[in-house]
């Protein structure tokens, strides 16, 4: 019988509550899987405006705060995954992307245009981060 590595879930209040059965983020070994955020204020659980640019802000820092509550950083993060609403919004989420992931090894990344978002959110992210210790 192999041994399977224990999950742990992790959440904050700094970032916007689960709209489902699911959690913020979950650990297995080193690695940090984190669910898709949106640029919803956790405070108001309301998009930030109708801006792109401005919900890339928020859905970032919503990434920030969650990655936080496993003790990692916006560094840490190996793989992004981002949706966005419409293909013609890539330029200026890269433009914010490109200001929040700096470093010299940047994460891996996959961005597709997806039909729709919760709430009408023109961007989401997920991400996978690595923990240097478990």
């Amino acid at each position: 019988m192999s041994q399977h590595p224990a999950l742990q879930s992790y959440s904050t209040a700094a970032a916007p509550a689960p709209i489902g059965p699911y959690s913020q983020a979950v650990a297995v070994g080193p690695f940090v899987f984190a669910s898709g955020q949106t640029g919803v204020d956790p405070a108001t659980g309301q998009l930030v405006g109708p801006d792109v640019a401005d919900q890339a802000e928020r859905t970032i820092s919503n990434i920030e705060a969650v990655l936080a509550a496993a003790g990692l950083t916006l560094s840490d993060v190996v793989k992004t995954t981002v949706f966005l609403q419409d293909m013609a919004d890539f330029a200026t989420v890269n433009a914010v992307y490109a200001k929040r992931f700096t470093g010299p090894t940047l994460p891996a990344r996959s961005t597709v245009e997806v039909a729709g978002l919760p709430l009408g959110a023109k961007v989401e992210i997920e991400t996978i981060a690595r923990r240097t210790c478990c």
